[in-house]
């Protein structure tokens, strides 16, 4: 047994839902309540052994209580304790409880004896209530039921009968405290009266039930009733262990002495508190078991009697309703009158579906249903050991399908004679129906069509539409021709219907003569019209032609029109007599084309007069509109006219530009002559003093002596060109732009003019400062000759530059030593630094010979001059202005005490003045 309840508690109430969490959260009042709860439910039980706790976190750590609870809930023996303090020994003590409890068949999740031991109280309170289920509530077993749904089930049944009380759960079930009195009054009517409680006053119904308990059961007052009616959701374990107390106070069992303090502002009591509260209940009750059992046993019994009567008596109502609706129904199908009417017969079609449709289903079901009831009979009497059950005399379940199988057959026949009846009377009435609609469309089709044929619209029409017209008609001959098929069917079936006797037979004859005749009037008038339309295409097409002919001409002639009138009127701009003359002579083979210009016009007017008269003569509407053109007679005569009067207007023009270009030509003449002239005398003049430039035609006095020289020939040469810019301004005046007879332009003659004085300027000074250089460093004359070739024989294009290339080779022609390693190159970069500060990529001819010059002379260093300072200052590292003064001259003394720094070094005296970043920045960067 005790194995039994071990699988059913493994595999019921403690599923997962059930595991108790080691980080869980607990509700902070459900806590507080099960913590009262479950200690007043240990005490009930350890008084028994003549002790109690007071704290369940605490009086249970060292094991030796918990190990003594157990042993007098289950009635056996653990083994001895360990009576030492330590924590090893307390560790020991709640290991072997724990033991013992997994030995019961119980899953102790996540629940270890070191949290027991540190007082965790989660996990306390989830051993305990592990313990409550598995020896308080695991044994309540009803109908093999785990012991939550056993206790459930046990709580509804004893309360069933009682008014306003509905178990479902162990918490919202009991808040209004009706399920506990009914518990109570179920086993113990004499110590509550029932029918005075009230499901509208909760608190009164709970003070009752636990006052009742708590003195005539021995039921502790587990719970209080003002947190069981404020809590929304009572807590579900403090509910059952209460009703187990009920449970087992009624079978005899220890009552259990549990006291809950008051649950005041609780939000939700512990549902553990309220199931062992609830569960007290079933204990209390389930005495009365065996009596309720037995009377069980007899209702059931009863029960399967009633409803095997009521079976039986079921089974013969049907089948003897359906028999007789069977009777009733059988001389109906198999009737065979008719009004020999499609209407008639279509009604009665209708009848018979509705019959199927509304009558027999629900008939179907009853005997379905009457089938089914009788094989769930027989399966229950056979079951509960009845004989089988035998109907009377003629509702067999084989009479009943053998009338059906009858009714069905009448049904089938019923249905087929219907159906060849509706299709006799059927084919009359559709041929009947067929010539009407037949002769409805025939007649529409030909309704207006004889007013159409007689129409004479086409003589209003234009050529394209009388071609539509004639289209129109050819498709109206088309479908004249298939309409034929149409009126003989219809003639055929006029006599198809003579011939079955048809009822209105006169009236379809005389409809069929009537639309045979007007076919015949629709052929003769369709042949009339074809005739007409083919004569008035003809004379359309004439007039078309014309037109065509008209349009193909006129346009180009127009467009000839239009552009020799814009030609004549054209503005144009000449700048040659070349370009004149070729005016002149294209206007001149104009004036010839004008004869063949005077044929063509007269052509296409004549194709005007043609159309106008074969319109009047057949009375055409709308004949003189040409519609491939919008040009007309008279908008050709009217621009014809125009160019006429524009030919004479235009040769007066041309005439009049011819003495323009006359006069522009001479003023050609004079600018070139004299252009001629001043160019190469320019041109002359620069070659001259780039020759004189070049240094190579004697000393630098004779080259400044004939540059001077040349600067006042040209100066005395200005008047020409102040006599061609007279020139060119009447040139400009007359708007001429281009000049054929001289090379050279204003422009270009006064940008020569300006780089002659420029270069003769440059070149003067130039030579000036090679003057001041060979004075002031002491170079001969050769030396100056010497570098002057070296540089015109590298500067290729006489641009008076030397690129780095060429200027290092012009070095090394004069003996420069420049190495081709890296340290030559670094060198040949200092010198480009001192040459061409500037970056421009370009060393000029004064920048080579400074560099020459200096590397050819004995130069001052600033070394040197420092040397000269520091004797003057008498080795001091700085200079007093009065040692400048009593040295130097005066101006060159104010000079430097003007812009020496003053001395920052140690020991200077006041005004000491820095006389070597002087003489450095006297330098710069110019020493090697």
């Amino acid at each position: 047994m005790e194995h039994m309840n071990g699988d059913q508690y493994g595999d019921g109430y403690m599923e997962p839902e059930e595991e108790w969490e080691r980080e869980g959260l607990l509700d902070p009042a459900w806590e507080k309540q099960q913590k009262k709860t479950f200690t007043a439910w240990c005490n009930s039980h350890l008084r028994k052994a003549g002790t109690a706790i007071d704290n369940i976190e605490e009086d249970f750590r060292n094991g030796l209580k918990l190990m003594l609870l157990l042993e007098v809930i289950s009635g056996e023996t653990l083994p001895k304790p360990d009576r030492g303090k330590m924590r090893f020994h307390k560790i020991a003590n709640v290991n072997k409880a724990l033991d013992f409890i997994a030995s019961k068949g119980v899953k102790l999740v996540s629940i270890g004896a070191e949290e027991i031991v540190d007082g965790n109280l989660k996990m306390t309170l989830g051993m305990i209530w592990t313990i409550i289920l598995r020896f308080a509530i695991q044994d309540i077993s009803v109908e093999e039921m785990t012991a939550k749904e056993g206790l459930l089930l046990w709580c509804q049944r004893k309360t069933a009968p009682y008014k306003n009380v509905n178990v479902q759960n162990f918490h919202l079930s009991f808040k209004d405290g009706l399920a506990f009195c009914a518990l109570i009054h179920r086993h113990r009517p004499d110590l509550i009266d029932y029918n005075k409680l009230s499901k509208d006053n909760p608190l009164q119904n709970l003070n009752t039930a636990f006052d009742v308990a708590e003195k005539y059961l021995d039921i502790p007052r587990m719970l209080d009733p003002e947190d069981l009616i404020n809590t929304p959701k009572p807590d579900e374990r403090a509910v059952m262990t209460y009703v187990s107390c009920y449970y087992h106070a009624f079978q005899g069992a220890q009552q259990v002495n549990l006291h809950l303090s008051n649950m005041t502002n609780t939000a939700m009591p512990d549902e553990r508190a309220i199931m062992t509260y609830v569960s007290s209940y079933y204990h209390c009750f389930s005495g009365a078991q065996k009596a309720e059992t037995a009377a069980n046993r007899i209702c059931k019994v009863l029960k399967v009697n009633q409803e095997n009567e009521r079976l039986m008596e079921e089974y013969e109502r049907l089948a003897s309703d359906l028999l007789e609706w069977i009777r009733r129904t059988m001389p109906w199908l198999q009737s065979r009158q008719t009004d020999n009417s499609l209407s008639g017969c279509q009604k009665k079609l209708e009848e018979y579906r509705t019959y199927r449709r509304k009558h027999k289903p629900p008939r179907v079901e009853q005997k379905a249903k009457l089938e089914t009831n009788f094989n769930t009979l027989q399966t229950k009497l056979r079951l509960s050991n009845r004989p089988a059950y035998m109907p009377t005399e003629g509702k067999m379940v084989s009479d009943i399908a053998n009338a059906w199988k009858g009714l069905e057959t009448s049904e089938k026949a019923f249905e087929e004679w219907l159906l060849a009846e509706m299709m006799r009377l059927e084919r009359l009435e559709h041929l009947a129906q067929k010539f009407k609609n037949k002769a409805d469309i025939q007649e529409e089709w030909t309704q207006g069509k004889e007013e159409m044929l007689q129409s004479a619209d086409f003589r209003q029409c234009k050529l394209n539409e009388l071609k539509a017209l004639k289209k129109k008609h050819e498709a109206f001959e088309s479908d004249l021709a298939a309409h034929q098929d149409r009126v003989e069917q219809i003639a055929a079936i006029a006599q198809e219907l003579n011939t079955l006797e048809y009822h209105d037979s006169i009236s379809v004859n005389a409809r069929c003569q009537r639309i045979c005749d007007q076919w015949d009037r629709l052929g003769n008038l369709t042949q009339k019209r074809r005739q007409a339309l083919d004569d008035a295409e003809k004379i359309l097409e004439k007039i078309d032609i014309l037109h065509l002919e008209f349009a193909k001409r006129a346009a180009p002639f127009n467009n000839w029109l239009d552009g020799t009138k814009e030609d004549l009127v054209d503005m144009f701009i000449v700048h040659t007599m070349e370009e004149i003359l070729g005016l002149l002579e294209a206007q001149r083979s104009f004036k010839v084309t004008l004869s063949e210009a005077d044929k063509e016009y007269n052509s296409i007017v004549n194709l005007v007069r043609e159309v106008e008269t074969t319109v009047q003569k057949y009375q055409i509407p709308g004949g003189l509109e040409n519609p491939y053109t919008t040009l007309t007679a008279d908008v050709l005569t009217r621009k014809w006219s125009e160019v006429r009067t524009l030919v004479p207007q235009r040769d007066n023009i041309l005439q009049a530009e011819l003495k323009k270009q006359q006069n522009n030509e001479t003023l050609r003449h004079q600018f070139a002559d004299k252009a001629n002239q001043v160019g190469p005398w320019i041109e002359r003049q620069m070659d001259a003093v780039t020759a004189i430039g070049m240094g190579l035609q004697g000393s630098l006095e004779d080259q400044l002596h004939r540059l001077r020289e040349y600067e006042q020939g040209v100066y005395a040469y200005k008047p020409h060109i102040e006599e061609l810019e007279k020139i060119h301004q009447a040139v400009q005046e007359g708007m001429i732009f281009e000049n054929r007879y001289t090379q050279y332009t204003m422009e270009t003659l006064r940008v020569g003019w300006e780089q002659l004085l420029t270069s003769i300027n440059r070149n003067i000074n130039e030579v000036e400062n090679q003057i001041l250089t060979r004075d002031s460093k002491g170079i001969t004359q050769e030396q100056l000759n010497e570098f002057r070739t070296s540089f015109n024989h590298f500067d290729k294009n006489r641009t008076g530059r030397l690129a780095p290339d060429e200027f290092k080779s012009c070095l090394v022609s004069l003996g420069y030593s420049i190495g081709k390693d890296r340290q030559g190159e670094i060198d040949f970069q200092r010198i480009l630094a001192v040459v061409d500060p500037n970056n421009t990529g370009f060393v000029h001819f004064d920048a080579f010979l400074d560099f020459m010059t200096r590397e050819s002379t004995d130069t001052d260093t600033a070394e040197q001059v420092i040397d000269s300072f520091r004797i003057l200052a008498a080795d001091k590292p700085y200079i007093l202005p009065d040692e400048l003064r009593r040295e130097l001259p005066p101006d060159q003394a104010e000079y430097c005490i003007q812009r020496m720094p003053p001395y920052k070094g140690p020991n200077a005296t006041p005004g000491a003045l820095d006389y070597m970043s002087f003489s450095t920045a006297l330098y710069g960067e110019s020493d090697l």
